[in-house]
């Protein structure tokens, strides 16, 4: 069975765990923190970071590369638009959700649940501050313009880029915060929306149970 190396909380091997679900692949999920020593983990993930795909003596890091090989080898359902700018549009919303986003809502994340749970360190509360009133808003307008009218980020049909933008929207929850409704209405229904499918609906209540 196919071995996923990382801790379930990281938006990045969530968005792993979320496309297995869809495409209904079995794996068994190796804790591995993106912290501390990580030198028995090198060998299989240069730049150190989580997750990785591991088939016996097979494996591959990046959740952004790992879910474009398991949309190779297990094409159905399609996570990526057939259309070939839908899916280079699929694509960059992808990176600017592990990047820009992510940046944004794991700044939260990390001052609030990481470090005291983790390091047993107070939070930083400028750093929080400065997430939630110049990084957050940017990116949620900028989410709120892409999406329009529409119910999916591409084409108005579940992706990839609704699985990158919704996953650390988890993190954002875990630290204490979520979309206001009000202020941006189609952003909040997008994430419920996502996290409402079979599967990753389980993901969602299994992360955030405590």
């Amino acid at each position: 069975m196919p071995i996923l190396h990382g801790v379930p909380l990281s938006p990045f091997v969530r968005k792993v765990r979320v496309a297995c679900a869809e495409k209904s692949i079995e794996y068994e999920n190796k804790p591995q923190m993106p912290f501390g020593d990580r030198t028995d983990f090198l060998p299989i993930s240069p730049l150190g970071k989580i997750p990785v795909w591991q088939e016996g003596d097979f494996t591959v890091p990046d959740s952004s590369v790992i879910i474009d090989y398991l949309e190779q080898t297990h094409p159905t359902p399609r996570l990526y638009p057939a259309d070939p700018r839908q899916r280079a549009t699929a694509c960059f919303l992808e990176e600017y959700a592990d990047t820009r986003l992510v940046d944004a809502l794991s700044t939260v994340f990390f001052q609030r649940f990481v470090r005291p749970n983790f390091f047993k360190q107070e939070p930083d509360q400028e750093l929080v501050r400065e997430a939630l009133e110049e990084k957050v808003p940017e990116c949620f307008e900028y989410l709120t313009g892409v999406l329009g009218d529409d119910d999916y980020l591409v084409g108005n049909a579940f992706s990839i880029a609704d699985i990158a933008v919704s996953s650390p929207f988890v993190n954002f929850k875990l630290a204490g915060e979520e979309v206001d409704a009000g202020r941006w209405p189609s952003v909040a229904a997008h994430v419920q929306r996502c996290w409402a499918r079979p599967g990753y609906k389980a993901i969602v209540e299994g992360d955030t149970s405590g």
